[in-house]
């Protein structure tokens, strides 16, 4: 529960501090914090997640469930209650605050189900599973208030309202923990779906944003660099 609170929650308070900050200044940090979110989730996706869940189950077992679960994130995310925006201009903007709230409680309750799963594999994966969900969760929550900022919420009431749909996560996690101990055998495959999320994140969403250099401002040697930085850290912890 705490691990899943600090992906969540974490994330949002990084998001909180950088819009004190000039938006000349956020709009140079968000392109360095999304490469290395890439590499982060990509890092603990590949190189933590699936190993640890085909060493429980088989392996055609585990990519099988893994590409349900990128293909599931791709409907959810047409049914805009999964969304990824990284800057304060986005398509998505047009939702509703409502909509834009029940899709970050829906996104927040999965990685704290995630998160859940990989401390009951070990509690390191726990650790770099959420340093994953909260370098994500940073440029995903600096969106987020832009939408509420823009609907007409105060900042307190915006922070307010991020923060408790950010509790979301440790309902996420209890969830995953009830459900390995009723039925231990589901571990692996709660496994596969979040590397899938993860995965699903950073090549649909985060990379293609990398390529736009003319919006990020970043050339390919920093970005490759971040993406190495997060993968790195998923092996180091």
């Amino acid at each position: 529960m705490g691990l899943s609170l600090i992906g969540s929650l974490g994330g949002l308070l990084c998001a909180a501090l950088l819009l004190l900050l000039p938006a000349h200044a956020r709009a140079r940090l968000v392109p360095w914090l999304v490469a290395y979110a890439v590499g982060a989730l990509l890092g603990v996706a590949l190189l933590a997640l699936l190993p640890e869940a085909i060493e429980l189950r088989a392996p055609t077992d585990v990519f099988g469930v893994l590409l349900v679960g990128i293909l599931g994130f791709f409907v959810i995310e047409k049914l805009v209650l999964w969304r990824h925006c990284h800057t304060e201009e986005c398509t998505v903007h047009d939702a509703s605050a409502s909509l834009v709230l029940i899709g970050g409680a829906v996104h927040n309750f999965v990685d704290g189900a995630m998160i859940g799963a990989a401390v009951l594999t070990s509690v390191p994966l726990g650790i770099s599973t959420a340093v994953a969900v909260a370098a994500h969760e940073v440029p995903q929550e600096i969106s987020d208030f832009a939408v509420l900022l823009h609907a007409g919420y105060s900042r307190s009431r915006a922070l307010a309202l991020n923060v408790l749909t950010g509790l979301a996560s440790v309902l996420g996690a209890i969830a995953a923990v009830l459900l390995v101990q009723a039925l231990p055998a589901m571990l692996p495959y709660l496994l596969a779906i979040a590397a899938a999320s993860f995965i699903y994140v950073a090549m649909s969403d985060l990379i293609p944003d990398l390529h736009d250099r003319g919006r990020t401002g970043l050339t390919a040697v920093p970005q490759v660099l971040l993406v190495g930085l997060g993968m790195a850290t998923a092996l180091l912890l």
